[in-house]
């Protein structure tokens, strides 16, 4: 099967160099409908959804390859690969920035820029690092995946949008959890959230832009600052605002601070 259908591949834009957008646990391509357009005048856009996700095809998603971000990252590496896309600008949303981290830090080559929203390496405190839960805590929220997903997506939504005053965003990220089949949204659960990629970091060699809520219950701010600190060519982009999907919440201070570091890293690089 043709790697387009098999990863809902849509490619749109008028530009030249392509923007890769990579999406978040429990959601799909849909979700960057209010930052791709900004782009799409500069840049080839990508758009697809990960493995178990979206509109992707059943067959994507394999038990061995896809039980660490690895067989994530190596997914990413083949839509570059087989779309024969040059100098690629990759953008994740959380766990998608931590793939697009592996993704990049293997192949070099084939990416220019990378752009991490809301990216946690590690959710669990350890030692001086504050990933922003206790182990109990992760301990509890796969327990509660295991027991009761479709109840847990419900609570979960209002916790990860961080915007109460907009009910239509938690709706929409509640109904996200609830079209994944339930099966393989626990067993991306517990790669996502029991995966420690810290020394992942320091091996990114790719210009990289960490954009950062300053009030995320999920990905404090501290595990923003760790990140840029931990990579060797990384800028940190701090958006005052809340919740864990400000692509979603916050487009436009999303869309600023990435037009920034694009346009500055234009003119040095």
């Amino acid at each position: 099967m043709d790697i387009r259908q098999r990863f809902n591949v849509q490619v749109v834009g008028r530009g030249l160099q392509p923007m890769l957008f990579a999406h978040g646990y429990g959601c799909d391509q849909s979700m960057w409908r209010l930052i791709a357009p900004a782009f799409e005048k500069d840049h080839r856009l990508v758009l697809f959804d990960l493995a178990g996700c979206g509109r992707a095809d059943d067959s994507t998603y394999d038990r061995r390859r896809h039980s660490s971000l690895h067989g994530y990252a190596q997914d990413v590496i083949d839509i570059v690969r087989e779309l024969d896309l040059r100098r690629v600008i990759l953008v994740g949303h959380s766990v998608s920035a931590i793939i697009g981290v592996l993704a990049v830090s293997q192949h070099p080559e084939l990416f220019e820029r990378l752009i991490m929203i809301s990216p946690s390496p590690c959710y669990v405190n350890e030692g001086d690092y504050v990933g922003g839960f206790a182990r109990d805590d992760i301990d509890g929220l796969i327990e509660s995946l295991d027991s009761n997903y479709l109840g847990w997506a419900s609570s979960m939504a209002e916790v990860i949008m961080g915007t109460p005053e907009r009910p239509e965003l938690v709706d929409e990220l509640r109904n996200s959890f609830c079209r994944t089949r339930p099966d393989l949204a626990r067993a991306f659960g517990k790669v996502t959230f029991l995966s420690d990629n810290r020394s992942d970091l320091p091996r990114v060699r790719t210009r990289s832009l960490v954009v950062q809520v300053t009030d995320d219950v999920i990905a404090p701010v501290s595990v923003g600052r760790y990140v840029q600190a931990h990579i060797p060519d990384a800028q940190l982009a701090l958006l005052p605002t809340r919740g864990h999907c400000p692509h979603l919440s916050a487009p436009d201070l999303t869309i600023a601070a990435m037009r920034s570091f694009l346009e500055h890293e234009k003119h040095v690089g």
